[in-house]
């Protein structure tokens, strides 16, 4: 479960390793990179800044010569960049991470191209069809592809969607929203049933397991339904409550899973931050209102000793799991 790295750096710290063999045991465990692990971790950085520059270059190139291009040189462009790029991904393999590169560049203009749709004809004032379009059309693409960046473009995209539908309409579909709070619990729904979902096939689609999307996840749940929690504090009404008591139940239910199922130091960190900013604003909200003076030293000392405390839980956290 747990790296190599995390595994030496437990034994160094018990001492289980003496001084004058610490050099010889990462050079042996392959902690210390060698040669060829830098001439790979250059060819990947390289392969990755020149596939980003060389599209925003064309982005960039279409949007500085707009009024010298015609409309046929933009959309010839633009839709040439496509071809080129799908192509590659087809020739090089599918597990070419220069393949997946490649998707990920066609993705993006095609992105482009709808823009370029809308801006050369004008078809449709509200923005959120270009992002919702765009999220449709590359569906297939994240399917093929099985690739995680793909997928979390596709997230980000619809999200976008979601968030332009609802100025414009100030509705979702036939969800009437009266407050931009309700919008939250929409993002707090999405991103949390995108969570659970991604969990799950992460189990049997190996592909999926990269920590970083699911942090990214989890943040979006977690700052969504921590601002819920807030506004529930200070709003009136029969079910200002309802924010407060599923604010509970996420937190119990992503301590469990990730401390006692699948142990995650960033996930159980970000409970810890959300479970602080509840707690001081809440205290806030009581004490301060009458401007005392003691109040503000009595939250300012309550800050600092939860999050001593949370410093301390969370490092001995992480010595139990690299133990």
């Amino acid at each position: 479960m747990f790296s190599v790295r995390s595994q030496i750096i437990s034994l160094i710290q018990r001492g289980n390793i003496p001084a004058e063999k610490i050099d010889e045991a990462l050079t042996i465990t392959g902690i210390n990179p060698d040669a060829k692990s830098w001439r790979l971790f250059i060819d990947q950085l390289l392969l990755w800044l020149g596939g980003l520059s060389l599209a925003f270059a064309a982005i960039f190139f279409i949007a500085y010569n707009w009024s010298e291009l015609g409309r046929f040189a933009k959309f010839g462009l633009v839709q040439a960049l496509i071809v080129i790029a799908t192509t590659a991904y087809w020739k090089l393999g599918t597990e070419n991470p220069a393949a997946k590169l490649s998707l990920l560049v066609a993705c993006i203009f095609l992105g482009v191209l709808l823009a370029l749709y809308g801006q050369t004809y004008q078809t449709g004032a509200d923005p959120w069809q270009l992002f919702f379009s765009w999220a449709i059309l590359i569906l297939p693409w994240a399917l093929l592809g099985r690739f995680t960046v793909i997928w979390v473009l596709w997230l980000v995209l619809l999200n976008l969607a979601i968030f332009l539908y609802y100025q414009t309409f100030r509705s979702f579909f036939w969800l009437m929203f009266d407050s931009e709070i309700e919008l939250l619990w929409l993002f707090f729904g999405i991103n949390t049933c995108s969570l659970l979902i991604w969990e799950l096939i992460a189990k049997f689609q190996t592909w999926l397991s990269t920590n970083w999307a699911e942090r990214l996840l989890a943040t979006a749940s977690g700052v969504s339904i921590t601002w819920i929690a807030i506004h529930s504090m200070f709003s009136r009404g029969d079910t200002n409550f309802v924010g407060i008591l599923v604010w509970i139940a996420w937190l119990v239910s992503l301590y469990f899973y990730y401390r006692k199922i699948k142990p995650e130091l960033f996930m159980l960190a970000g409970l810890c931050t959300s479970a602080i900013t509840i707690v001081i604003t809440f205290l806030a909200h009581k004490l301060l209102d009458d401007g005392n003076p003691g109040g503000f030293l009595f939250i300012a000392l309550l800050l600092i000793g939860m999050g001593t405390a949370a410093t301390f839980w969370l490092r001995n956290i992480h010595r139990e799991l690299q133990s």
